[in-house]
């Protein structure tokens, strides 16, 4: 059998997310949730079906960019589907500029998208009054939906989007007037959308309405891997974008906790290690601590390969090349990707367990060759992605990294906020077993220390 190569290539794109309810998605889906860590999406379906189907609840969910949340989020919308439960997925845009202080726009969003899907006889008196007073901005100003529907691999989905038609002035005096009234905002959405939402589902013969919220980060702290991104003290920076995603989800995030329907909100990684993370559980998560989605581990906390980590990052990619076929006619057929079993668990054992990381390579050496992938063509991208990785790094940062790998912990402020940066840049990861948790250097950057 012959990959086809145009389906595997765009099958590997790292930006793509699977859909659930995709023809492709079961075909390329691989069940993680026998790897400590990976069960959380059970948890999250468990509390809202069997614990608390009859009162909202709000949990909170996190993990490594690209280590599959949305994925598993999506499959846990159709999961929930099929026992009868109306779930509104709305997942925000970068460009949607999130402040610090925007609950207001997400209690917007979800005002809109709920509204949007159920259809309810009320008008949202709230929004006709803003209307009515701020005629004038409302008329320089479009909020809507975008959809893209029927992508291969991607799907269909719907995000909210805020477009300024007139000047950036009139766009500030709609969001300030709206900070003043976000109780307000919150009320008559509880009151004029989801109850009625509810109610109407009901007489329908649905459980209720599960809301998942997907991708608020602050804009400011959206930077990821570039040679740019250094600075000459990047724990002041770290301490300064910190800072904003507590202001967000903390300070402020009580008031998303009180929808009255089941929510499900992801987080950014940092928070778990804030110094208010007691706050943000009590807080935004109710007293629940929030659900961690785990890297699936390639190596054991003594070093030693974890073989059944590097199976399944196997199959992330075997699954790719050859969807449909049973993982044991897909092991016969490596041959047919790569040059040899080894070619491929290099790549495994280098990406520590991030799937991301792992397309990203594999992306990179189809761009280069048509399988099956040589050695050489895949050490050649290896050490691209390495040096692309160490040059992000200051020397205060690597000589701190090896410090905690070593020792397994750290003291002190200004090195927890250097770890932080390191781990939403994914220069370190954290993994997880029955012992607890534990950090390793992300094995690319371990790659670039053998290179210097």
């Amino acid at each position: 059998m012959k990959v086809d190569l145009p389906r595997f290539f765009k099958a590997c794109n790292p930006n793509n997310t699977l859909i659930s309810g995709n023809a492709d998605f079961q075909n390329y889906y691989i069940d993680f949730s026998a790897i400590p860590g990976r069960n959380s999406i059970k948890e999250l379906r468990r509390t809202i079906t069997k614990l608390s189907p009859d009162r909202p609840t709000c949990q909170l969910f996190t993990g490594y960019s690209g280590c599959g949340k949305s994925t598993e989020l999506r499959r846990l919308k159709s999961q929930l589907e099929l026992e009868d439960f109306h779930v509104v997925y709305l997942e925000f845009q970068q460009d949607n500029n999130i402040e610090a202080s925007d609950i207001d726009k997400i209690l917007v969003a979800i005002a809109y998208q709920v509204h949007k899907e159920i259809p309810l006889k009320t008008q949202m008196s709230w929004l006709r009054r803003l209307r009515r007073g701020f005629a004038g901005i409302f008329q320089r100003l479009t909020i809507e939906f975008e959809y893209e529907k029927d992508i291969p691999l991607i799907g269909g989905k719907g995000k909210f989007s805020i477009k300024d038609k007139g000047s950036y002035k009139d766009y500030n005096q709609l969001w300030k007037y709206l900070r003043t009234t976000s109780s307000t905002i919150l009320q008559s959405l509880n009151e004029e959308i989801l109850t009625p939402a509810i109610e109407s589902l009901m007489q329908q013969g649905k459980n209720g309405l599960v809301v998942i919220v997907d991708k608020i980060e602050p804009v400011d702290s959206k930077s990821r891997i570039s040679e740019d991104t250094k600075s000459a003290d990047p724990s002041a920076d770290w301490g300064e974008q910190l800072s904003q995603l507590e202001d967000l989800f903390i300070e402020r995030g009580e008031q998303l906790s009180k929808l009255n329907c089941h929510v499900i909100y992801t987080i950014p990684l940092p928070l778990m290690f804030s110094d208010k993370s007691e706050k943000l559980k009590n807080r935004l998560g109710k007293g629940v601590t929030p659900k961690v989605l785990q890297i699936v581990p390639v190596k054991l906390r003594n070093g030693r390969d974890f073989q059944k980590g590097i199976v399944l990052m196997r199959q992330v990619i075997l699954s790719r090349a050859f969807p449909g076929v049973d993982e044991n006619t897909r092991k016969r057929l490596i041959r047919e990707v790569f040059d040899s079993e080894e070619t491929l668990d290099r790549l495994c054992r280098l990406s520590g367990g991030h799937v991301q990381q792992l397309l990203e390579l594999l992306y990179a050496c189809l761009q280069q060759k048509d399988p099956p992938l040589s050695r050489a063509c895949v050490e050649g991208e290896i050490q691209k992605y390495c040096n692309r990785l160490r040059l992000a790094l200051t020397d205060e940062e690597w000589n701190l990294l090896c410090q905690v790998v070593k020792q397994k912990s750290l003291k002190g402020d200004k090195e927890k906020k250097i770890l932080l940066r390191s781990i939403q840049k994914e220069f370190v990861f954290e993994y997880s077993d029955d012992k607890g948790s534990w950090f390793v250097i992300n094995p690319a950057l371990e790659e670039a220390k053998r290179l210097r």
